[in-house]
């Protein structure tokens, strides 16, 4: 075993080590799967989608009475869509998903046809006025008189399938020898005519979550018999789609065509760009054209006659071509956040003068916070865990000065703690609260959240789409500011925001000179930058538990959260969290959680697997995380106790919406901290491991960290080597054609 982060550091658990039969080793010997979403890993993708699954597959179950706090989340999404979708109707924009393209669209899916086929060269349609691919939109003027974002509309009760259409899809599927348990979720997501839909084009239960191609193909296969092929244009359209769905789920907002066309050659499909082409003419993507700054990427294509298209430049003066294929929602939500920063950006005060509550401020660091947000609207700020404290100041200045200030955060740990700082209940509000309108400020008379100034943290957590809600709710001379940790795990959602935002200098960025103390503190920051780094733990803040294997893995976590920790460290069970990298394998979460449980809370499990004092978490949406514990069960459903607020669940959202939760996956984790973190590191985790996972999971902690370490050389390499994941995202480019904002 090589040395580790923490040196010497003497293990707490090392005297009681006893050998025998671990409890909870008989859960899946399998490898465990990632789950964290985004950042460098594919965990988000199957956990989102096993979320996702779980949430709409409840077949048979009646609808609830009231709106949920999800359904009601979920609704003013939708609402927010058809919102933007009506407004880009009015204006030249992509193509809604379904509608044949015309006019510069068509043109532009000409032009990208004849490059790809060879026709004609990248460069030969840009001096075409007539073919040339619409401008990206410039902020808007600021205007004389402010315009509010429109009234607020009220959330309509979530689509749910009829019983009757749920029977005939059930008929369908049950011909095409398709579980009846996907009626209901087939017929929420294709309509009260899904069972006319399925019979037409088979390939469309891919767009049920959950579904593989393959189970959709033997579906098709059932129904249609030798009318259908790998080549069926109805198969290949739905590929497409599906594809672009499941990389939403990694993060993307888009991805290029060549690496579609990868893609559905692997499904053998015989002609990729045709294929392609088919789905861009049907409207199931859209398509997007754009110049690449770097060394041209695989699969771009190189015109012939550069030199000669380039004029009196040097050949190879102009930029290659990059197609990018996207969905809709994800292109709506994009276009829809960047008009609206810009219009946060030109509609601002900037001759504020907050000179007095800067000089006042804490730190030099929230002075300089405090400054920026004075004369613009949009600002930056990043950080780490001591870096709150600043937009923590700006909130209390800015309510000093008079004005509606308030901070959001990721999760109701996150907001205690910004209340803590900020010293006013009345300043801190989670951000699914303050969206669906069940904290915050309210509404003013034109629907816009009724606030002069307004603090994101934990900005690496927002994905587009709630970005562009939250920034449609934001009213004419709002100043936002979008604090956060950049070495975190991103959003469980599609989009980089934070990081988009930063990248394309959209606004001033203020980074935080107020380092993390302390040994973890020492420890993350160099985490941060590539190194892992020994440090000096006198007070055991960090310490070192080499394993074998698994099972060791989860006996040695067991004893760490029970007996260790709670007398060397005096942090008690109850305030220690155990993260580990993926739900599945023989010390994932759920081998984990059944270990802790016979441990911590032995019990039957009568209420759904589940007893009273169990800590779960609950997952009303996917990407949203709320911790709790089990209090009773009734016909109502699992009643749950989260940060002091009663929640019941649904007898039949209680499977796929409620985990156990004395460990955690980092992406859950992410926005919480916890007095003691316990990380899980088992022999293989190896291929999870990123720097913005272990950045994230290695920060939990306050006090202490207890790393469970069975990787070996696995771990500094990855921290070393293995950085976040790219994101395919429209965002940064569309900010970077937004005119500089005027820093007098």
């Amino acid at each position: 075993m090589t040395a580790h982060p923490r040196g010497e550091a003497p293990d707490p658990a090392a005297e009681d080590h006893e050998a025998g039969d671990t409890p909870g080793t008989q859960a899946a010997d399998t490898p465990g799967t990632p789950d964290e979403g985004g950042a460098g890993s594919a965990e988000g993708a199957d956990d989102g989608a096993e979320s996702a699954q779980g949430l709409t597959q409840d077949p048979g179950a009646p609808a609830a009475p009231a709106l949920s706090e999800a359904e009601a989340e979920l609704a003013a999404q939708r609402e927010l869509r058809e919102r933007i979708e009506q407004r880009k109707a009015e204006k030249e924009g992509p193509i809604a998903a379904g509608a044949k393209l015309s006019g510069p669209a068509a043109d532009l899916l000409a032009a990208v046809r004849a490059v790809e086929s060879g026709e004609k060269p990248g460069t030969a349609f840009f001096d075409s006025p007539a073919s040339a691919p619409a401008p990206r939109r410039t902020a808007p003027a600021a205007p004389a008189a402010p315009t509010r974002p429109s009234r607020a509309p009220e959330q309509p009760a979530p689509r749910a399938a009829s019983p009757e259409a749920a029977a005939s899809v059930a008929g369908v599927l049950a011909e095409g020898g398709a579980p009846e348990t996907l009626a209901r979720p087939a017929a929420t997501t294709l309509g009260e005519g899904a069972a006319r839909v399925l019979r037409e084009d088979p390939w469309q239960l891919l767009s049920v979550p959950g579904v593989r191609p393959e189970q959709a193909d033997g579906f098709a296969r059932a129904l249609l018999g030798t009318e259908c092929g790998p080549d069926d244009e109805r198969r290949t359209a739905a590929l497409v789609g599906w594809l672009l769905e499941r990389a939403a789920l990694r993060g993307h907002t888009a991805l290029d065509a060549e690496e579609v066309r990868k893609a559905l050659s692997g499904f053998a499909v015989a002609d990729p760009g045709e294929a392609v082409q088919h789905a861009v003419a049907e409207g199931v993507v859209l398509v997007f054209q754009d110049g690449v700054d770097a060394a041209e990427p695989e699969g771009a294509v190189e015109p012939e006659d550069a030199g000669e298209t380039a004029g009196d430049g040097a050949e190879g003066d102009e930029e290659p071509v990059r197609v990018l294929l996207g969905l809709d929602r994800y292109a709506l939500a994009e276009e829809s956040l960047a008009d609206g920063l810009a219009r946060l950006v030109n509609s601002c005060e900037k001759g504020a003068d907050w000179t007095e509550a800067a000089a006042s401020a804490p730190s030099p660091s929230a002075g300089e916070l405090i400054r920026a947000a004075a004369t613009a609207g949009l600002v930056a700020h990043s950080g780490g865990e001591a870096a709150r404290a600043e937009p923590a100041a700006l909130i209390a200045a800015a309510r000093g000065l008079g004005l509606r200030a308030m901070g959001t955060a990721h999760s109701e740990d996150g907001r205690r703690r910004l209340e803590a700082a900020v010293g006013d209940r009345r300043a801190a509000v989670t951000l699914s609260a303050l969206l669906s309108g069940e904290g915050g400020p309210g509404r003013d008379a034109d629907g816009a959240l009724a606030l002069d100034v307004l603090v994101v943290l934990d900005a690496p957590q927002l994905d587009v789409e709630t970005a562009a809600m939250l920034v449609e709710s934001l009213a004419d001379g709002t100043r936002l500011v979008l604090s956060g940790d950049p070495g975190v795990l991103g959003s469980a959602g599609a989009g980089r925001v934070f990081a988009d935002v930063i990248a394309a200098r959209a606004c001033p960025h203020v980074v935080s000179r107020t380092p993390d103390p302390g040994p973890i503190g020492e420890l993350v920051s160099g985490i941060g930058i590539g190194e892992l780094a020994q440090v000096e733990a006198p007070g055991k803040e960090v310490v070192i538990v080499p394993v074998r294997d698994a099972g060791e893995a989860v006996h040695r976590t067991v004893q760490l959260v029970a007996d260790s920790v709670p007398r060397a460290i005096g942090v008690p069970s109850s305030d220690t969290q155990v993260i580990t990298v993926g739900h599945g394998g023989s010390a994932g979460t759920t081998a984990l959680n059944a270990a802790l449980k016979q441990r911590l809370n032995p019990g039957p499990g009568r209420f759904g697997g589940f007893d009273p004092g169990d800590r779960v978490v609950h997952v009303p949406a996917p990407g949203r995380t709320v911790p709790g514990t089990v209090v009773s069960a009734d016909d109502e459903g699992l009643h749950l106790d989260c940060a002091g607020a009663p929640v019941v669940v649904p007898p039949d959202r209680v499977e796929s919406s409620v985990r156990h939760s004395w460990a955690l996956s980092a992406h859950q984790a992410a926005g919480m901290r916890w007095p003691a973190a316990v990380v899980v590191l088992p022999g293989d985790a190896a291929q999870g491991l990123s720097r913005p996972w272990v950045y994230t999971a290695f920060s939990r902690g306050e006090q202490h960290l207890s790393v469970v370490h069975g990787v070996d050389q696995a771990l500094p390499r990855a921290v070393a080597e293995v950085p976040a994941q790219e994101r395919t995202t429209r965002l940064r480019p569309l900010l970077e054609a937004l005119p500089t904002p005027d820093a007098s």
